[in-house]
């Protein structure tokens, strides 16, 4: 067990092939092909009371990626889950954000993966999450700024290829909005920069945008989905566009780090009547009971 001090302070363990280190201490080859290359996937899980949330289909979409790149599983669902525990353990962290990243392992740099595939390199890491800051966003709402999207073709794909969505980010923070929304060429939403976007339109209808390779599949959003049939909500999976958008009854947003967090301003202008709606507030109940996060 790790020794626990002022220089290596609560919720920065983390893991390297097989290591639980430091932060400071913690590293990876030179030559790894993510570091190179971009060559690697990631997951993130939320972590509510010491219990990863939606643990499996964030483990399904983490394989997918991997197949996607033809990357190898570094370990076996149940060792990989014997991890993550340990990371909790380890980071004493009740309620945080556990992350996993696979790379395609480190090799001689070449834009072509050698034969001989190296061993993947893994590396979770964990860090608390700012409860008091989220309660503040699902009771006031959040500002978004529209963004154009000029990410590569297979967004549904969770690589660590993450640069256009940083430059999103930081065009949204300038704009004083705390998410940015990525329009496509024919001036449809597909996502958040780190978040799934949806809306209530002038029917009713929760809308999201259906599932391509435009977007990533999100797993809050896959639960939130199975929340809201099973309560007969009516749900349309189609394209939006801005316009649409800003003149919706309501509009939130879905990610592991928050599911149905209203969204109150597009580009400066009001959603519905600037407030959290109703049906973001019920989608929101729903899912955390679906997920067994709710606590009152």
């Amino acid at each position: 067990m790790q020794k626990w001090s002022a220089r290596n302070p609560v919720g920065r363990i983390a893991y390297v092939n097989g290591r639980y280190l430091p932060h400071a201490a913690a590293g990876v080859h030179i030559e790894d092909r993510a570091l190179q290359l971009g060559d690697g996937i990631y997951e993130v899980t939320n972590v509510i009371a010491g219990k990863p949330i939606d643990e499996e289909p964030h483990l399904d979409r983490m394989e997918r990626s991997l197949r996607e790149l033809g990357i190898e599983m570094p370990m076996g669902r149940p060792a990989l889950k014997l991890v993550m525990r340990e990371m909790i353990a380890r980071n004493r962290i009740s309620n945080g954000l556990l992350y996993l990243q696979v790379t395609r392992g480190a090799s001689k740099r070449d834009h072509v993966p050698p034969k001989q595939p190296p061993r993947p390199t893994l590396i979770p890491t964990m860090r608390a999450q700012d409860m008091a800051g989220l309660a503040v966003r699902m009771e006031k709402g959040i500002a978004v700024s529209t963004q154009p999207d000029i990410r590569w073709g297979r967004c549904d794909i969770k690589t660590v290829q993450l640069l256009p969505n940083l430059l999103a980010k930081q065009a949204a923070k300038k704009a004083g909005a705390f998410e940015a929304w990525l329009v496509d060429h024919d001036g449809y939403v597909t996502e958040g920069a780190s978040t799934n976007a949806w809306i209530v339109d002038g029917e009713g209808n929760v809308v999201t945008r259906d599932l391509s390779h435009a977007i990533l599949p999100g797993v809050t959003r896959k639960v939130m989905l199975e929340a809201m049939a099973a309560a007969q909500m009516k749900v349309v999976e189609r394209k939006f566009t801005v316009a649409e958008a800003q003149g919706a009854r309501e509009a939130f947003i879905s990610s592991a780090t928050g599911a149905a967090v209203p969204v109150v301003t597009i580009d400066g202008k009001k959603v519905g009547d600037g407030t959290p709606g109703p049906l973001t507030r019920r989608i929101h109940d729903l899912y955390a009971t679906k997920a067994g996060t709710k606590t009152a």
